[in-house]
């Protein structure tokens, strides 16, 4: 057993934990059943990489590259789940002048946008609350920067939805 051994113990690693940031992420966002079943999956692949390292506990290069392959699972499972882009978000946006079409623009583009007059330090503002897919989340960003530089943006992840002229479109 020599380093192809290590790297079997860091990609079984990377798997588990991709598996169980993934699970960890759907059950956060509700997709409860899609969960379970990532969670057979991970806990296999859990229970097998376990087993390597446990019956091999006297190399610590082995213990090390778990603890290498933890780290890479974070990141690799996180960047799966911004790949993905589960669920929905929602940009609280704030604007300095209350003249600009940038409601009627981003509604044009398809974004539910809800707007109104608000009062700030400085005088009126424009605030908006657009609700978008997490995969449309960039693209809102790229839209509301081109018409307004220098809105203020705040991204809130809703957990629930209900109502509104276009929920039954954003329904997975």
């Amino acid at each position: 057993m020599g380093w192809e051994f290590v790297l079997i113990i860091i990609g079984i690693n990377i798997l588990y934990v991709s598996f169980f940031t993934l699970r960890l992420l759907m059950v956060i966002k509700g997709y409860r059943f899609l969960a379970s079943i990532v969670a057979m999956v991970e806990v296999f692949v859990y229970l097998k990489g376990l087993g390597l390292v446990l019956d091999n506990l006297d190399n610590p290069v082995n213990l090390a590259a778990y603890c290498i392959g933890w780290g890479l699972g974070v990141f690799v499972g996180s960047k799966i789940e911004e790949f993905l882009a589960l669920g929905y978000v929602t940009l609280q946006v704030v604007v300095d002048s209350v003249d600009l079409e940038l409601p009627d623009k981003l509604r044009q583009c398809g974004f539910g946008v809800t707007s109104w007059v608000a009062e700030g330090r400085d005088g009126q503002r424009l605030m908006m609350q657009v609700l978008t897919k997490r995969t449309n989340e960039k693209k809102l960003w790229n839209h509301i920067y081109e018409i307004a530089p220098k809105a203020f943006v705040i991204s809130l992840e809703p957990k629930q939805l209900r109502g509104g002229f276009w929920v039954k479109r954003l329904r997975p």
